[in-house]
């Protein structure tokens, strides 16, 4: 059963303004970084990737408010080139309160906007409720 959706939109350029050093660190995971700096348009990568944290927070109705950090969610990509989320303290507890079994992630870049689609899943102990 669905749990949760999110969705963001950055805007590169407003982005790529504000984008340093410091800011990275306080963003991103080591892993995180380490791809994003080896791509040719790493800025639209970086952007993309917080687009990622911005829509997980929309999906499980909580933020920085509720003490969620964008540490504490992590994009991962296969060898495949699909990307999947990895959730840390706060927010893996918050998944798991919420029981969120499974989770879909979406990345999409241009030139001008990076744009990013969460879909959180749980599973129900109602039978009836399952398809």
């Amino acid at each position: 059963m669905i749990a949760g959706i999110g969705i963001d939109i950055v805007d590169l350029e407003r982005f790529q303004k504000r984008l340093t050093a410091e800011l990275i660190q306080e963003l991103f995971l080591p892993d995180e970084i380490a791809y994003c700096s080896t791509q040719r348009h790493n800025q639209e990568n970086y952007a993309a990737r917080f687009a990622a944290k911005e829509a997980v927070f929309k999906a499980l109705g909580a933020g920085l408010e509720q003490g969620l950090r964008f540490q504490h969610v992590e994009v991962g990509k296969e060898d495949s080139g699909a990307v999947y989320l990895i959730f840390h303290g706060p927010c893996a507890e918050l998944a798991a309160k919420n029981s969120i079994t499974h989770s879909h992630l979406s990345l999409s870049h241009s030139r001008n906007n990076a744009i990013a689609m969460v879909v959180l899943e749980n599973r129900t102990n109602n039978p009836e409720e399952e398809f």
